[in-house]
């Protein structure tokens, strides 16, 4: 029996969203930082609009998924590229609505060390996942998919 190709990441990504956002919380215990202004109302409304923004950016990226038949699930493979809609401006919307998810929960947590550990959060989801998921996608659809890549931004 052959082996289905599939990206090969075995964490699914919102947990490694969700594992950082517990870092931050428990650097924030180990080393305070004044979080007077995430306490204000312009953190409050920043972190509502980001909360938001991400909604925005997830749904529709969700909806096509589910729409065309795909997989979430990470070790599965793929039953078709996604090229249209939210897809035709970023190669990611799962993870760029994550992401600002993750930083309108930061603005309401207040917590600082969210925000200050986005940059290693980007450099995990862009080496763990979005690496090996450009890989497959490169195996699974060979020109259709470095044609779309030429086109579209990674992030935005």
């Amino acid at each position: 029996m052959q082996k289905k190709d599939h990206p090969g990441v075995y964490i699914p990504p919102p947990l490694i969203y969700v594992a950082f956002f517990f870092l931050s919380v428990a650097l924030q215990k180990a080393m305070p930082l004044n979080s007077l202004f995430l306490q204000t109302a312009v953190a409050a409304t920043a972190g509502r609009v980001l909360l938001i923004a991400g909604i925005l950016v997830l749904l529709p990226a969700l909806w096509k998924f589910l729409v065309s038949n795909n997989t979430l699930i990470t070790i599965k493979p793929a039953h078709s590229l996604q090229t249209a809609g939210i897809y035709a401006f970023t190669r990611n919307p799962m993870y760029l609505g994550l992401l600002l998810l993750y930083s309108g929960i930061g603005f309401f947590k207040g917590n600082w060390w969210t925000f200050i550990v986005i940059p290693l959060l980007i450099i995990t989801v862009q080496v763990y996942i979005i690496s090996k998921e450009e890989h497959y996608l490169q195996r699974a659809f060979g020109n259709a998919y470095l044609q779309y890549k030429k086109k579209v931004r990674r992030w935005i």
